[in-house]
């Protein structure tokens, strides 16, 4: 729990999981574990003190391989600023970081359940992020 915020509300907005056929499906089942994770986070301010924090998790495969699968989920987090921010370097450390690092088990559950459900049950993600590593190294 932060004492700058408050989560009011969070939601898988939308979720894909796409093998095009069954050649695919067996092919990236000897490969998935070449897979890599990306991670898009945008933000709008819904009104005053409530912002919506979009997270994008992109579990594919970044080789010339023409046989891919793809995995996708956008997770919302709506949070409540308990007291007006004004320095901007908080509010980013706020959206970037501290918001991800208490939502970030949930999205890797949604995310791990989309993958068993289409086929490959045995994934696991071995390293974790560091949404803390991640922000230091953009803005410090």
């Amino acid at each position: 729990m932060n004492e700058n915020y408050k989560i009011v509300s969070k939601f898988i907005k939308d979720i894909s999981g796409e093998t095009p056929d069954i050649e695919t499906y067996l092919y990236v089942k000897d490969y998935i574990s070449k897979y890599q994770m990306n991670i898009e986070i945008n933000s709008k301010a819904l009104k005053a003190q409530i912002i919506e924090i979009n997270t994008l998790l992109k579990f594919h495969d970044n080789s010339e391989s023409k046989k891919k699968s793809h995995f996708e989920l956008t997770y919302t987090t709506i949070i409540k600023l308990e007291k007006e921010i004004k320095e901007k370097k908080v509010l980013q450390k706020i959206i970037l970081c501290d918001v991800q690092k208490e939502m970030y088990s949930e999205m890797e559950q949604a995310l791990l359940n989309l993958l068993k459900m289409s086929g490959f049950p045995n994934i696991t993600f071995e390293k974790k992020i560091d949404f803390e590593e991640l922000y230091n190294k953009k803005f410090n």
